[in-house]
């Protein structure tokens, strides 16, 4: 049971009941934590890290902890260590205590100083160089698809049959391109990363898909495993390891008997914080490495499981932390910090209102979204400053605007009268998809060209980062035009850049000749078509009639680039030229890949910044677009919602055409899906009842999304849905005039009958 009895020492005692004093009731009970485990079950805006900070310096003063003994404190980013680690400094400082009383680290670090400190026990070596690199990862994954081709020809006759399948040459060539170029590489993928983050083995996947009552002919954790177990064996060939091995190789480490004492012996306690994110594997080590002799495990885990916003493509999952939560709550160790100084009260109510809504609704199943726990405003005198503000005009606002171009006509007009009457509060227009941020920056440049509002598209440094990787699968394609995976890789490109229509690039590609040049007796091609094939001609062409350092350029103008693109292409014309002389190799396209792409594998190359690099996402006067996911932890006065629409929130998850002869359902969401219910304990489901459950854990998470995006807005929530949209962000061109909103705001406007503004 948790205690308040008094515990600080008479020299200290008034400082330390100061900084206990600026918290909140339940960042208290953070605070009066003493020994063994808890659980914190926090709302948006409650203040876990502050809660934190503040147990932290308590926790160093009363228990007097050094560089021998210290509170280790956990969190998900590299950001957020920064920010815990400045305010427990400043604690301390206050204090007057030593600094090296605690460390901070986020999870794979920590498990990388553990995994490193003995190699001979972990097989990690502590270099951070010898850690896998997402694109050498993609490589390795590929590599491990084509040999699980090779060794099983029969299986994979069976996947390029699927269904309706009637032996022409054609069909049978374009499924196996794109089962070995997507659907395979996607399912290890998915497989890998579950199965290792629960520390699952090929074997024990593949004992789980004995445990399945098959609908199709194959099994998919059975391929899966197959797939998992070749590329553990390229793994280990290549003498690499990838940041779950960090974790495994922290955990060998602690298996063995003296290296766990000297590591429990080192460490007080753990503070976790963003708890609704860690794996299975992760969990256990932090409970092995705060285990105490006396009191169990000395393990406070802080999150909420209401803004577990990642576990459709990673292996978090909320529901490892609500099962702590409950564990905790049945033995009174569960503290719920539900004030919080955010948001107005109207937007608050909002809130809870979806939370309410949906859990109720049948929208999702048999998943629980959310976890009910309702956001409470903070009590008078709250050492925070304007804590709750008052709402701006009505502060929730809901429209219906014709068409996603009168969206951003009036969400322009908004912003503009909000910060031009107050140029010191912040804004910012929160998307659910990148392509929506681009359209909304070109629709908006008038409030920067006209009235001087800054549009920040937070997009932009993402773009500047993918220069390399497109230059390098534009200058394949121009080097190789016939290797189907090259021209693949070209046309994606030029989708994402919004360069052609959209099309299904595997029947393009899956024949390169017949696509590029067809002959007199070929098929004739769609007029969309020829227009993507006119595109690509004219990249070959350049390969005829420019200089060889001359493309760089040429392509970049080509993907219509921006400035900032464009200097970083530059950028990256130069590095190529003196590395490709400083080998001494003969200056060709082949030498120019060769220098591009380990610059691509090696993912240091860093983008130019033409605008000031300190830039932040919230800056007073400036309108920032930028994703959902990543307004995660941050917040704006204003906050402008669009394009809500059932078809993104909470959407349906979606077999692509070209992947519709294997069924009606994906294999990595069917995998995913029956591993995860093994992992909990629950009967592993047929092909059938696991795409059902991956729908449902998509809707519970997109409704988490957008719970998220609205508890951003301290004034003003500004929401719309509107009556016209594109059918794909891709083609604006191809509007549905019918388009139905997201399920929840009906209701909504049913509950605040007053934010309903006519347009």
């Amino acid at each position: 049971m948790l205690t308040t009895e008094p515990f600080f020492s008479a020299p200290l005692e008034p400082k330390l009941q100061a900084i206990r004093n600026r918290l909140r009731p339940g960042q208290q009970v953070i605070a009066d934590w003493q020994a063994g485990p808890l659980a914190v079950s926090a709302v948006p805006g409650a203040g876990k890290s502050t809660g934190m900070a503040g147990a932290a310096a308590l926790v160093i003063a009363r228990h007097q902890l050094n560089r021998r003994r210290q509170l280790v404190v956990v969190t998900f980013t590299r950001s957020a260590v920064a920010s815990i680690r400045a305010k427990i400094r400043s604690h301390l400082r206050e204090l007057g205590l030593p600094q090296g009383s605690f460390l901070v680290n986020t999870l794979h670090g920590l498990a990388l100083n553990i995994a490193g400190s003995q190699p001979e026990l972990s097989g990690v070596r502590a270099d951070l160089k010898a850690v896998l690199q997402p694109s050498q990862k993609a490589r390795f994954l590929r590599q491990a698809v084509d040999q699980w081709i090779a060794e099983n020809p029969q299986p994979f006759q069976l996947l390029i049959e699927g269904r309706a399948f009637d032996g022409e040459e054609t069909e049978r060539q374009r499924r196996q391109f794109i089962l070995r170029s997507e659907i395979l590489p996607a399912l290890a993928q998915e497989v890998v990363q579950e199965a290792r983050s629960s520390g699952l083995s090929p074997n024990q996947v593949r004992e789980i898909s004995r445990q399945v009552s098959e609908e199709v002919e194959f099994s998919v954790l059975g391929v899966a495993a197959g797939l998992y177990e070749r590329y553990e064996r390229i793994l280990r060939a290549a003498n690499a390891i990838d940041y779950d091995d960090m974790i495994l190789g922290a955990l060998r480490v602690l298996e063995d008997p003296v290296a766990r004492q000297i590591w429990q012996e080192r460490v007080f306690a753990v503070f976790e914080d963003e708890a609704q994110d860690s794996s299975p594997l992760q969990t256990r080590l932090l409970e092995i490495l705060s285990q105490s002799e006396t009191d169990g495990s000395n393990l406070v885990r802080v999150g909420d499981p209401n803004q577990a916003i990642n576990s459709t493509f990673t292996p978090a999952d909320p529901r490892f932390f609500n099962d702590f939560c409950d564990q905790c709550g049945s033995s009174e160790r569960l503290a719920i910090l539900d004030q919080a100084g955010r948001s107005s009260r109207i937007i608050i109510d909002a809130a809870n209102f979806v939370l309410n809504w949906v859990n109720q609704s049948s929208l999702v199943g048999r998943e629980r979204a959310f976890r009910p726990q309702q956001i409470q405003s903070v009590d008078a005198g709250d050492p925070q400053a304007d804590a709750n503000p008052a709402p701006e005009g009505r502060g929730l606002e809901l429209l219906a605007p014709r068409d996603i171009y009168h969206s951003a006509q009036l969400l322009g007009a908004r912003a503009l009268e909000l910060l031009k009457a107050n140029p010191d509060r912040t804004a910012a227009v929160l998307v659910r998809q990148h392509n929506q941020s681009r359209f909304l920056c070109e629709q908006l440049q008038f409030l920067q060209k006209d009235h001087g509002i800054v549009v920040y598209d937070t997009e932009q440094r993402e773009r500047r980062s993918r220069v390399p990787a497109q230059m390098l699968a534009l200058l394949q394609f121009i080097n190789r035009p016939h290797s189907p995976d090259n021209l693949k890789n070209a046309l994606s490109v030029l989708l994402e850049r919004q360069l052609i229509p959209s099309q299904d690039l595997n029947a393009l590609a899956v024949d390169p000749e017949r696509f590029l040049y067809p002959g007199p007796l070929d098929p004739a091609l769609s007029a969309t078509q020829a227009q993507i094939r006119r595109k690509c001609a004219g990249l070959l062409r350049a390969r005829l009639e420019l200089p060889l350092f001359n493309l760089i350029p040429f392509v970049a103008l080509a993907l219509g680039y921006d400035a900032s693109e464009l200097a970083t292409a530059d950028k990256l014309t130069e590095r190529i030229v003196q590395q490709v002389y400083s080998q001494g190799a003969h200056p060709s396209l082949n030498a120019v890949l060769g220098v591009l792409n380990d610059i691509v594998l090696s993912e240091n190359f860093e983008a130019v910044e033409v605008e000031d690099p300190e830039v932040r996402y919230i800056r007073p006067g400036q309108l920032t677009v930028i994703t959902m996911h990543k307004a995660k932890g941050l917040d704006w006065d204003y906050v402008f919602i669009p394009f809500l629409h059932e078809r993104l929130i909470p959407g349906q998850p979606y077999v692509p055409a070209s992947a519709q002869f294997l069924g009606d359902f994906t294999l990595p969401e069917v995998a995913r899906a029956q591993i995860r219910a093994y992992v909990h304990g629950d009967e592993v489901p047929s092909v059938g009842e696991a795409w059902r459950r991956a729908g449902e854990l998509k809707a519970a998470e997109e409704f988490r999304l957008l719970y998220v995006a609205m508890t951003r807005a301290k004034r003003l929530l500004w929401m719309s849905a509107e009556k016209s949209t594109p059918f794909s962000w891709n083609n604006l061109e191809m509007m549905q005039d019918t388009a139905k909103a997201c399920p929840i705001l009906k209701p909504l406007a049913q509950r605040f009958p007053s934010s309903l503004v006519p347009c």
